[in-house]
């Protein structure tokens, strides 16, 4: 990650309104004013009033003036076009809590969460959050305004890490909208006891929505980054076991990525896009894949 954000990535500004907003700006807007990721795509014209053309596109909707300017098709579209709406459904189990370098997945999370919110509010979309255990569900509807933006960064700050993913829920069920457009990020570690993460995330698959699943884990988690005789418990269930980490690890290895290649090859087949982040990796790499399957509602 870039040293000028990374410093910000402390508890105590991550769990407060104001230092989530600033930290979102910071990484957003350092993002857009790069070289290859400028929010403009000619003088004076945001690219949300834009899309690239497509085969099959009424060429009377052509924009000529774009054309001479980027030497690129583009049509032009309205802001009723344009707008999706944009929701993150988060597993807010309590292994969310793991934690490496002072980072816990859930304030990663947070600040993930934060900056696409960020991001997709300055593309004028509707945005929703929704974090869900056996214990509680948080909702925040999606909503097109500008003080939605500091109401989902209240609720990402209250949200408490508690037990497990249910199994079924009645809540799991309200959390999309098989009628309408949207892009879905469904952000957890994947940790589930009998499929029922990846079977949430079938449910929420629709022909009109783009999903994506963001899957968190700690570096020392993918690498089993540790030594000597250790005592691991698992935050959901308690349970604790004793470990030789030198005779484990490649077990563990082995055993994490046939987990993962069982998992990517499930999502892909029903046409669910994974995608993995480390708590070590840039946050920019994940608002480069939001205007990228943001595009394809277009």
């Amino acid at each position: 990650m870039k040293q000028d954000y990374r410093e910000l990535f402390k508890p105590e500004i991550i769990k407060t309104v104001s230092g989530l907003a600033l930290i979102s700006r910071v990484i957003v807007d350092g993002y857009l004013s790069g070289k290859n990721h400028s929010r403009r795509v000619g003088p004076g014209m945001e690219f949300s009033q834009f899309r690239s053309y497509q085969p099959g596109d009424d060429l009377r909707l052509l924009d000529w003036k774009m054309l001479a300017r980027s030497g690129r098709y583009y049509i032009k579209q309205s802001e009723i076009e344009t707008n999706i709406s944009v929701k993150f459904i988060l597993d807010a189990s309590k292994s969310m809590l793991h934690e490496e370098d002072g980072l816990s997945k859930m304030d990663y999370v947070r600040v993930l969460v934060a900056s696409l919110g960020y991001l997709a509010q300055r593309q004028g979309d509707a945005l929703g959050l929704f974090a869900l255990n056996e214990n509680k569900l948080h909702a925040l509807q999606p909503r097109i305004h500008k003080q939605h933006f500091n109401r989902l960064l209240l609720e990402l700050i209250n949200i408490e890490n508690k037990g497990k993913w249910p199994k079924d829920s009645e809540d799991s069920r309200k959390l999309h909208d098989r009628a309408h457009k949207e892009l879905v990020f469904f952000i957890t570690d994947m940790y589930q006891q009998d499929h029922e993460l990846s079977d949430f995330v079938k449910q929420v698959k629709t022909f009109k929505n783009e999903v994506v699943v963001l899957h968190i884990m700690g570096k020392k988690e993918l690498e089993f980054d540790y030594s000597g005789n250790l005592t691991f418990e698992d935050l959901e269930t308690g349970v604790k076991l004793k470990v030789d980490t030198k005779e484990s690890k490649k077990l563990y290895i082995r055993s994490l990525n046939n987990m993962m290649d069982k998992l990517k090859n499930t999502l892909l087949d029903n046409n669910i896009s994974y995608h993995l982040f480390r708590l070590d990796e840039p946050i920019a790499e994940a608002l480069q894949l939001f205007l990228k399957k943001r595009s394809k509602l277009m």
